[in-house]
């Protein structure tokens, strides 16, 4: 096999997983009421604190008007607030309520127990060999990062 034959093998089965476990949780996600997609959203803001419409688009690589949206939803739920900056009302600040972070605890224990489910079938030689495989793809990735 030649080696990009190789690289072709390894980028489509990068995606075939990603998308695998895209799907799964999406699903897990939107038999409750927080989709994927406010999912991510409340993740981001839950680690990174509050922050700009903007930066959170960035961060979440979903445009700001789509965000500026989700924000919306999850503000009529309770799960975030916006505050303004006072010295340039222009610009709009957004953080999770401490309604969302009493529920953290469970929407987080749900993903966990949803891709643990995904691995269920797997032996635990599997899952060492999953493990090795994923930090040797990190090291190669982080490498060329950094280069």
């Amino acid at each position: 096999m030649s080696l990009s034959d190789i690289n072709r093998d390894i980028t489509r089965l990068f995606f075939e997983v990603s998308k695998t476990i895209q799907q799964t949780m999406r699903k897990n996600f939107e038999k409750g009421e927080v989709t994927m997609p406010q999912g991510m959203v409340l993740h981001m803001l839950y680690e990174h604190g509050e922050m700009k419409i903007s930066d959170l688009s960035d961060k979440v690589h979903l445009s700001k008007s789509t965000v500026s949206g989700i924000v919306d939803r999850l503000e009529n739920h309770g799960l975030v607030e916006r505050t303004r900056n006072l010295e340039d009302r222009r610009t709009v600040f957004v953080k999770v309520t401490k309604k969302f972070e009493e529920r953290h605890k469970g929407i987080h224990k749900k993903a966990e127990e949803s891709f643990e489910d995904l691995l269920s079938s797997a032996t635990p030689e599997d899952k060492e060999k999953i493990i090795d495989g994923l930090n040797t793809l990190k090291r190669v990735l982080m490498d060329r990062k950094e280069r």
